[in-house]
C-alpha cells in the first residue's frame, strides 16, 4: 500500500492501520504496518482488552486493560459502552479508546493523524449510531483514513476449506482466493448471536438473522439459577462469567442429561444424584485472598460434609448470603457451588430460547429461516462451509449439537461440515488484518478530506455500498 496515492485526494495513504474489533465484552485490537519496502507486518495477536469501566467495592475505577490489575472482583461494577452489539454510550467508548491508544502512557499509542482505522461493526445498525461513530472517528480523533464494516464479513478471507479439513490435492496450488467464494458465519458473542451467508464476501442482507442469546443473557440466566438454589450472586457477575466459561457446555443429548440429573421424588433421592451422575462438578469459589480465580474439580460428597460443619454460623439462618462474604469467611473453609443441570441448561438457551420465555427460534431453526430467504443452489455451498465465531463457539460440544440439529433440518443429498477457528474470539480481528493488508482497500476507505468536504451523509452512503474487493 505504500507509494499508492488516492484517487480522489491525490495523497499517500497511511502506512499504519489499527484494526479494531470493538465488541460488547471485548476489544480485540492490533497493527497492521506497512515498511519502507512495501512490506507488510502484521500483530501476530490482537490484545484483548476488556471494554468496560469497571469500579470496585473500595470504589477505585479501572478503565479497560487497568481491570487485570484488579485483585478482588467481588461486588464490582461494570459500565458498558455497548448494548445489544451497538456503541451507544460514546462518553464511556471514548474515554477506553483515549486510554488504551491516544494517552502518552497508552499500551498501543498511535497518532490518530498518521493512522487508517478499520472498524468492524454489528449489521443493520440504526443509521444515527453509524453517524455518531462516523463523527467521533473524524472529528474527535481526526484518522486520516477510515472504513467502518460488518465485522463477521472478516472472517471471509480466512482459508476457509483449510478450517473445514477439505482435502486437497497436494500438487496444485491451494493458496485460498481471497475472499471465499461462499461461507455461511455464526457469529456467537456476548450481545447477540447472528445467522450471516457471505457470498464473495459480501453479506446477502435479506437473508441476515439475529438471536436475541449472547454471553450476556446466559451470565444473567446462570445468575438468577445461583442465587436461587446456593448464593446470592447478583452483586457477583463477573464470577458468574467465569463459572459460565469454565464450567458450562452444550449438551449433545439434553433429555438424557436432564434425566441423569433429575434429583427424583421426595425422601427418594436418586444414586446418580448423590453421586455427582458423571456431571456434575464443585466449583470453588475465589477468595481473593489465596485463590484471584475459581477451580472446578470432580463433585465429591464427602467435601460437602465437611463444609456443612466448618460453613459460617449465620449461613444456618440465612442459606441465600453474599458470596463474597462467604468466601473470605474462614482461611481454611472452601465456599463450593455444585453445579449439576446449570452447566448445559444455560447454553440450551442458544437452541431452545423458548426455555426462558424468549419467543425466537433457535439457533438451528435460525440458520433455516436464513436459507429459506435464499434460492436453493446456494444451499449445498453455504451448509458445507459453515464458520462458528465469537466467545460462545467455545462451548464445548458447541459445534456437534449445531452440525447435529442442521442434519436432522436440512435435505438428505446436503452435506453439513460446521467448524469454528483455533481462537474464535479472534477470529474477526485476524480477517480483519488479512484485509487490511488487501491493495484494494483503499477504495472503500474515506479520507479526513473526504470527509470534511462531502460530509457525513455521504460517507454513510459510501460504507452502505459494501466492500469492493475481489
Amino acid at each position: 500500500m505504500a507509494g499508492r496515492k488516492s484517487k480522489s485526494s491525490g495523497l499517500l495513504p497511511p502506512t499504519r492501520t489499527l484494526v479494531l474489533d470493538n465488541g460488547g465484552y471485548t476489544l480485540k485490537a492490533g497493527f497492521v504496518t506497512d515498511d519502507d519496502d512495501g512490506d507488510v507486518t502484521t500483530d501476530q495477536n490482537p490484545r484483548v482488552i476488556p471494554n468496560c469501566i469497571a469500579r470496585d467495592r473500595l470504589k477505585k475505577l479501572y478503565v479497560a486493560s487497568d481491570l487485570d490489575s484488579c485483585a478482588d472482583f467481588g461486588e464490582t461494577q461494570f459500565r458498558r459502552p455497548v448494548e445489544k452489539g451497538y456503541i451507544v454510550n460514546w462518553e464511556a467508548q471514548k474515554e477506553i479508546w483515549d486510554h488504551e491508544f491516544i494517552r502518552e502512557n497508552a499500551p498501543q499509542k498511535c497518532d490518530p493523524s498518521e493512522t487508517r482505522l478499520l472498524l468492524a461493526e454489528q449489521p443493520n445498525s440504526l443509521p444515527v449510531l453509524q453517524t455518531n461513530c462516523d463523527q467521533i472517528v473524524f472529528e474527535e480523533y481526526g484518522f486520516a483514513s477510515y472504513c467502518r464494516a460488518i465485522g463477521s464479513t472478516f472472517n471471509a478471507y480466512h482459508d476457509i476449506q483449510g478450517l473445514l479439513q477439505t482435502p486437497r490435492d497436494p500438487d496444485t496450488d491451494t493458496t485460498p482466493k481471497v475472499p471465499a467464494e461462499i461461507v455461511l458465519v455464526i457469529d456467537s458473542g456476548y450481545s447477540q448471536t447472528t445467522v450471516m451467508p457471505l457470498l464473495h464476501g459480501r453479506p446477502l442482507h435479506s437473508a441476515v438473522r439475529r438471536l436475541e442469546v449472547g454471553g450476556k443473557l446466559m451470565t444473567n440466566y446462570l445468575t438468577r439459577l445461583l442465587s436461587l438454589r446456593h448464593y446470592d450472586m447478583r452483586n457477583d457477575v463477573y464470577i458468574v462469567n467465569e463459572i459460565k466459561e469454565k464450567a458450562c457446555y452444550v449438551s449433545l443429548d439434553f433429555a438424557s442429561d436432564l434425566e441423569q440429573t433429575w434429583k427424583g421424588t421426595r425422601g427418594e433421592q436418586r444414586e446418580a444424584y448423590r453421586t455427582g451422575g458423571g456431571i456434575a462438578k464443585d466449583y470453588v469459589l475465589p477468595d481473593f485472598h489465596t485463590r484471584s480465580q475459581g477451580i472446578v474439580r470432580d463433585y465429591d460428597p464427602a467435601a460437602h460434609k465437611k463444609s456443612r460443619k466448618l460453613g459460617p454460623h449465620s449461613a444456618a439462618a440465612h442459606p441465600v448470603y453474599s458470596a463474597a462474604a462467604a468466601a473470605a469467611a474462614e482461611a481454611h473453609h472452601e465456599d463450593l457451588l455444585t453445579l449439576r443441570n446449570e452447566r448445559f441448561t444455560v447454553p440450551e438457551l442458544l437452541f431452545n430460547p423458548f426455555d426462558i420465555g424468549l419467543r425466537q427460534p433457535g439457533l438451528a431453526d435460525l440458520v433455516m429461516q436464513s436459507l429459506d430467504e435464499l434460492p436453493i443452489g446456494l444451499w449445498p455451498g453455504l451448509l458445507a462451509n459453515i464458520v462458528v465465531v465469537g466467545g460462545n463457539a467455545s462451548f464445548q460440544g458447541f459445534i456437534e449439537r449445531l452440525e447435529k440439529e442442521l442434519v436432522k433440518r436440512v435435505p438428505d443429498d446436503c452435506i453439513v461440515r460446521v467448524a469454528r477457528p483455533a481462537d474464535p474470539v479472534t477470529s474477526t480481528w485476524l480477517g480483519g488484518a488479512k484485509l487490511a493488508r488487501h491493495p484494494d482497500l483503499d477504495r472503500q476507505c474515506v479520507t479526513k478530506q473526504e470527509y470534511d468536504e462531502y460530509g457525513a451523509h455521504w460517507v454513510a452512503h459510501k460504507f452502505a455500498s459494501g466492500l469492493p474487493i475481489e
